[in-house]
């Protein structure tokens, strides 16, 4: 019986398993990869506190991964198959085996949306990137393009003149999902273009992007884009599809969870991309991991 199980090895489930193992709990965590999450993906992190000359993604989770187990933390790769959490015991099967905890963090993160075009997966993090706030730095001087329609691709590609020389926004309709604030922001922006009606077609680069194509829908005529980088708003999937009528979750969703990181039942926690949150960076799945391991510990000793 173990005092606390985490499902997820990224940041968030990680800081959960420090907290949590260096407060002596028998603790475990399940991660069907290896433990990183979608920083392992991220070549260079230049906003971490800590780190002002930047850090790889790999080496800052694995710090973070060697952190835990050196307090303790056990780590087993494993895919979680099922649950059963109307109890006060609550019982996680994988593939290999079952256990039983007393309390439950849920670190399963999410998957931003990708396009699924040519090149995308070959380029990805060599000049497509899906998180501006992440990379913007890395464009200083170049020629980006930002593909949305939504607050998170004006909001970004607003963000992100303050770095490139250029905006291109290519957007599938004739008009915005965006707030109205958010598009008269764009528009005013002098390094902001717009190309509507288009979607992407492909990325081409030999190990860096350097061009796109995309298609006028109106009139299906390809054109090809020189650029120096992609930053792709589609949304973003949370990791939850198991757990639906598990645990409560909205309509995008994502787990709901209060400001200590309940869940709907009781001893079930939640942290990191997968919950109702704004913002989706490394600090703030951090926190989040602090939070749900501190109030499960709350919730073991009451």
């Amino acid at each position: 019986m173990y005092d606390l199980i985490i499902i997820g090895g990224g940041p968030a489930g990680l800081t959960a398993g420090l907290y949590s193992a260096r407060a002596r709990l028998n603790v475990l965590m399940l991660e069907k990869l290896a433990p990183g999450g979608q920083v392992m993906n991220t070549d260079w992190v230049e906003n971490y506190p800590g780190f002002p000359d930047g850090i790889s993604g790999f080496e800052l989770v694995d710090r973070m991964k060697n952190q835990a187990e050196k307090f303790g933390l056990k780590i087993q790769s494993d895919e979680v198959a099922g649950l059963e959490l109307s109890g006060d015991q609550k019982i996680v099967t994988t593939h290999k085996e079952k256990f039983e905890t007393k309390s439950l963090i849920i670190a399963t993160g999410a998957t931003w949306k990708k396009l699924g075009i040519e090149g995308e997966e070959s380029l990805a993090g060599k000049g497509i990137s899906y998180c501006a706030t992440c990379d913007g730095e890395f464009f200083t001087g170049k020629e980006v393009v930002v593909v949305g329609g939504g607050n998170s691709a004006l909001e970004e590609a607003v963000a992100l003149t303050s770095y490139a020389t250029r905006v291109t926004i290519v957007h599938q309709f004739d008009h915005f999902q965006a707030f109205k604030h958010a598009i008269e922001q764009a528009e005013k922006n002098p390094r902001i273009s717009f190309i509507m009606e288009s979607e992407l077609r492909s990325f081409k680069g030999n190990g860096v992007l350097k061009e796109v194509t995309m298609e006028h829908l109106p009139t299906g005529k390809t054109i090809a884009m020189n650029t120096d980088g992609v930053f792709i708003f589609a949304g973003y999937i949370p990791n939850t599809a198991e757990l639906e009528g598990l645990v409560e979750l909205n309509e995008r969703k994502e787990i709901v969870v209060d400001t200590d990181l309940k869940t709907n039942i009781p001893g079930v926690f939640a942290a990191g991309d997968c919950i109702v949150k704004k913002y989706r960076q490394v600090t703030t799945a951090v926190a989040d991991g602090t939070i749900a391991s501190l109030s499960a510990a709350e919730y073991l000793r009451s």
